[in-house]
């Protein structure tokens, strides 16, 4: 028998990140809008669809997208990249800034698809760690980036999966350190309408900083798989030159240029998500559990004296799925639980206190 090809071997050594994908009532572990797109935009989506050709290739340049992204943020249409999902506008910047013989830096406990794409592009990865509270110091990112001057940086604000947002000032400093020798800073801002502070202000030709954003949250269109990228066109420019020809799609395209004339709604239930979120938290905090403060759509918590794992099992009997984090880098102990609508909450906070109080012996006994 013939001998069988082989995958590389930072391939071959990886593992997929997935997600548990089970039939329950209440789905509250990976963070997408707990509600449909406005019926409006649905009704405008199904009338343009007859009307793009779709016998024929969409735009290659994403022109009409790319010119309503950039009059929301005030930018430039060249300053903006569009991609199926932020996933694919992140390994777009690894296949054109990284590769064999560079470096990229993260920050642990994050979001685990920046380690993940930076090694399926043969990426280096070097990893720095926040503090105890997640919070991340502009001390570590001096030692990590003064030893091993990565190519690129990676922070995440709102940090996936702990919901803590970096200090306005960290930004500027990562910024100097990189200008010394020319590495660029991705900063991911996938919940970053749910936080008060934002790096989109801080866009300019002459600063080496993207920001990564997503349609699957606040537009509640993660089964569209659309996201994009801000930031200077001479670092955009490059990224054409990686993605595939024709990657997004006609159908992809006219609905995020749709999606955006729903921004009142959208701004809408992000408030309505925001305080949503800062009831579940206070319910919480009320329960024998740690919790860390959020600035995105879910809340991350370590149950007292209970394993994670068997609390997220006696939630998913109950038909409430979470995100079991108790593996991940930093994590140990964890879940997370995205914020749904209210009604979907209440049966959360029900439910965990069930679990919380199953094998505790009663009062007097």
């Amino acid at each position: 028998m013939s001998e069988l090809p082989s995958a590389r071997g930072e391939i071959a050594g990886l593992a997929g990140y997935h997600s548990p994908q089970v039939e329950v009532e209440v789905r509250l572990n990976t963070n997408e809008s707990p509600v449909p797109p406005p019926a409006g935009f649905l009704g405008a989506l199904a009338d343009a669809v007859p009307t793009l050709g779709l016998n024929r290739y969409p735009d290659r340049a994403a022109t009409g997208l790319r010119s309503a992204l950039a009059h929301r943020y005030s930018i430039d249409p060249a300053q903006v990249f569009c991609g199926n999902g932020s996933n694919e506008v992140l390994q777009s910047v690894l296949l054109a800034y990284g590769g064999a013989g560079r470096t990229a830096a993260v920050f642990e406990p994050t979001y685990a698809l920046h380690s993940q794409i930076a090694r399926a592009t043969g990426t280096r990865v070097v990893a720095g760690r926040r503090g105890d509270d997640f919070l991340l110091s502009a001390d570590v990112v001096r030692s990590l980036v003064e030893s091993e001057r990565p190519d690129v940086v990676f922070l995440c604000s709102p940090n996936n999966p702990t919901g803590t947002i970096d200090t306005p000032d960290l930004i500027p400093v990562v910024l100097e350190l990189l200008g010394e020798y020319g590495g660029l800073l991705v900063v991911d801002e996938a919940y970053g309408q749910f936080a008060a502070t934002s790096a989109v202000d801080l866009i300019a030709e002459d600063r080496a900083l993207v920001v990564s954003r997503t349609f699957s949250k606040t537009w509640a269109l993660a089964g569209l798989r659309l996201g994009y990228l801000m930031g200077p066109s001479w670092c955009l420019s490059e990224l054409d030159k990686v993605v595939l020809p024709y990657h997004l799609d006609a159908i992809k395209q006219a609905a995020g240029v749709l999606a955006l004339g729903y921004a009142p709604e959208m701004e809408e239930r992000v408030a309505a998500l925001v305080a949503e979120r800062e009831r579940v938290t206070a319910a919480l905090q009320e329960l024998p559990v740690e919790v860390w403060p959020s600035s995105a759509n879910f809340v991350l918590f370590r149950p007292g004296d209970r394993a994670a794992s068997e609390v997220w099992q006696g939630l998913l009997e109950r038909s409430i799925l979470v995100r079991d984090c108790s593996s991940w880098d930093g994590l140990a102990g964890c879940l997370r639980v995205t914020i749904g609508t209210e009604e979907e909450d209440d049966r959360f906070l029900v439910a965990l206190r069930e679990v919380l109080r199953e094998g505790t012996p009663e009062d007097g006994i």
